[in-house]
């Protein structure tokens, strides 16, 4: 397999890049569970039983820049949450 770059992220969880804060208090970023997370190891058996849904989460102009990748759906990081409908329940989701 070529040179790829993948984050695995589990089914349909969203993981924030980094902690937010309310008030004076940090919020840790949303992890989803061990259980419910693609392991590296398994990230080559999913996808040669077709079992990954390839998610580009970059934005309109990060696409023009570097162009995109061959199999992703496109669906801008911002616009994600209102569109969660799109994705996949039964495949894991491998973002770009």
């Amino acid at each position: 397999m070529g040179t790829t770059i993948v984050l695995a992220i589990s089914l349909l969880t969203i993981v924030p890049a980094q902690a937010q804060t309310t008030g004076d208090k940090a919020v840790e970023p949303a992890r989803a569970p061990e259980t419910e997370r693609v392991k590296a190891a398994d990230i080559d058996d999913l996808l040669a039983e077709g079992k990954v849904f390839f998610l580009d989460v970059r934005n309109p102009l990060e696409l023009e820049d570097s162009g995109t990748l061959e199999g992703y759906v496109n669906i801008p990081i911002d616009q994600l949450e209102g569109r969660l409908d799109e994705l996949p329940k039964d495949r894991a989701i491998l973002t770009a």
